[in-house]
């Protein structure tokens, strides 16, 4: 295990993310696609968090995209503004240039979507997939080992 490694949490790693107005349609419940935004909110906090990398290098700098070639969601209840939401992102595998999430939102013990994604790692500059860079590539197997 690389020292990198050693310091990362124990997974799964889960962040809370507080309900505000703006997420909400007009009957004070989530609105499904500001479900997707808290999902990539979720996505860029796990990068810098759990894997130690910055997100913002890795696509402004870097040009390296980590756009979604499929995201899924199944909604179990409904959220409301006020409430606070624990996110947690499992790996589901490592492939040569994806890497398939799953993310679970819970509120206190009631599940409220299960959502499946994957990320695609691209060159932006070209507009075509690239494998997963070796700085990532690392860190998300080292994640994934840490979930067993």
């Amino acid at each position: 295990m690389t020292a990198a490694a050693a310091n990362l949490p124990r997974q799964p790693w889960s962040t809370t993310v507080a309900i505000r107005f703006s997420h909400c349609d007009p009957a004070g419940i989530v609105y499904f696609a500001s479900h997707f935004d808290i999902l990539n909110n979720v996505v860029e906090a796990w990068f810098v968090e759990a894997l130690g990398i910055d997100y913002y290098h890795v696509v402004g700098t870097r040009r390296v995209g980590l756009g979604y070639v499929h995201a899924a969601c199944d909604f179990v209840a409904p959220a409301r503004m006020g409430e606070r939401l624990v996110y947690g992102v499992t790996v589901e595998r490592i492939g040569n240039k994806s890497i398939p999430l799953r993310i679970t939102a819970t509120r206190a013990a009631t599940k409220i979507l299960g959502a499946s994604l994957v990320i695609v790692t691209t060159d932006l500059d070209r507009g075509t997939s690239v494998p997963v860079p070796d700085d990532i590539r690392t860190a998300v197997t080292s994640y994934f080992a840490g979930q067993a």
